[in-house]
């Protein structure tokens, strides 16, 4: 259980190293950026958009402190999402807790903070209309809140999915621990959002790089090795996996782990490429031209969608460099909106 001692014992080090925000300009320059399109054009989904409610910064604040650079970003509101959405032409934010997660305190700690923030989520969808949606927070690695808080995000709450950390407490999500968890979601066919954190063993691996730069990427591909040399790619057709930052270093590795993967044909009867044309990824941090060409190279563009990170970054920053990468019209139609809204239809009205 990663717990906030050992979550805020992992980063005191890096305190001392300077950080870039991950996908960020050295200036920081991320929070507020020009207006990339009119409000009356708003039509952009944005999958990639953290809030912080006021419960969960009673207990995360200092652990988000100190590994970013902004420390604005503790200063979330509503109102300042739909600013910058407003500004920016984004219609739809589906919202999502980052890294550090939930997992401070004990199993009971962890189960109330999930639902105080998946509440406090759904009543900003119910407030303002067609502006949010949510992926759920889930009190991993205890899988009997879990299966109770999906349950309750789903059925109650009306969540457009479920949102997890690529490792809980070295734990990747093809663990066998967490089997019955996916099996469950494989059950109702949930969309599942993916953010990276990272591994208290590989803090400040290289001096003066921070966690963030290389360990999420890094991270984000270990949780797909592990989802598909376990099976559970393959054991869960129906789950629609979303990998945040274009699915961190795996467009770059696919072949080298798909060759690896054939001493594991019984857990990969399709093959890896097949499994991997099924992920989608978002855009946050990846709207430069090499990431960008190997991710459409990797997965067609209807699994591509658009993510901002906000409030660590707004989403003028990240349209204008997308847009500035020469993808074709339709291509920049289905980023923008099209690919979202094959997963989350009821954006559509």
């Amino acid at each position: 259980m990663l717990s906030r001692r050992h979550f805020l014992g992992s980063v005191a080090a890096l305190t001392a190293a300077q950080f870039v925000p991950f996908g960020m300009d050295a200036l920081g320059q991320g929070v507020m950026l020009g207006s990339a399109n009119p409000p009356g054009n708003a039509r952009v989904i944005d999958v990639h958009h953290h809030l912080m409610p006021p419960k969960y910064l009673e207990v995360a604040r200092s652990a988000i402190l100190q590994v970013s650079a902004i420390p604005q970003v503790v200063d979330w509101t509503v109102e300042r999402s739909l600013d910058d959405m407003d500004k920016n032409g984004v219609r739809t934010a589906i919202v999502s807790i980052s890294t550090p997660g939930i997992m401070f305190g004990g199993f009971e700690a962890s189960r109330k903070l999930a639902r105080e923030c998946n509440e406090y989520a759904a009543k900003m969808m119910s407030d303002h209309p067609g502006r949010f949606g949510f992926f759920a927070a889930v009190p991993l690695p205890d899988q009997e809140g879990s299966l109770k808080e999906i349950e309750y995000a789903l059925d109650t709450l009306h969540a457009d999915g479920v949102g997890f950390l690529t490792n809980y407490d070295g734990k990747y999500l093809g663990d066998a621990a967490f089997a019955p968890v996916f099996e469950e979601l494989q059950r109702r066919k949930v969309v599942v959002y993916t953010h990276p954190t990272f591994l208290s063993c590989c803090v400040n691996v290289v001096t003066g790089v921070h966690v963030s730069t290389e360990e999420f990427g890094f991270d984000t591909t270990r949780t797909i090795s592990s989802l598909l040399y376990s099976g559970t790619l393959s054991r869960c057709p129906d789950v629609k996996f979303i990998f945040s930052h274009g699915g961190g270093t795996l467009p770059f590795l696919a072949g080298r782990i798909g060759a690896a993967s054939s001493r594991a044909a019984s857990q990969i009867p399709h093959g890896a490429e097949y499994e991997f044309k099924k992920l989608h990824f978002d855009t946050a941090s990846v709207t430069n031209a090499p990431a960008m060409a190997a991710i459409l190279k990797l997965v067609p563009v209807s699994n591509v969608m658009f993510g901002t990170d906000y409030p660590w970054r707004a989403a003028g920053g990240s349209l204008q460099e997308l847009r500035n990468l020469g993808l074709s019209d339709a291509d920049l139609r289905a980023i923008e909106r099209e690919s979202a809204l094959g997963l989350f239809p009821r954006l559509k009205s």
